[in-house]
């Protein structure tokens, strides 16, 4: 099986559309050149990951402190 390069410009898909655009970008290039896709899926899940651990760290951190607000009596309210 002969291997075609195929251009570094797939790795645009997963920069942008993250999980989605290395699961697309995996499935259009993986006959011709299966390293190139692999690390385009490898991408996706990657910068996904990382965009949800931004996501959720503060959320977490932010959850965990409210027990610790003091809280109003209603009738400051």
């Amino acid at each position: 099986m002969e291997v075609r390069r195929r251009s570094s410009l797939w790795f645009l898909l997963p920069i942008f559309f993250n999980i989605i655009g290395g699961v697309i970008a995996y499935f259009v290039i993986k006959d011709d050149d299966p390293k190139r896709a692999k690390n385009c899926l490898w991408l996706g899940i990657i910068l996904t990951a990382i965009s949800l651990a931004i996501l959720l760290i503060p959320l977490v951190i932010g959850i965990s402190l409210l027990p610790h607000l003091k809280t109003f009596p209603s009738s400051y309210i």
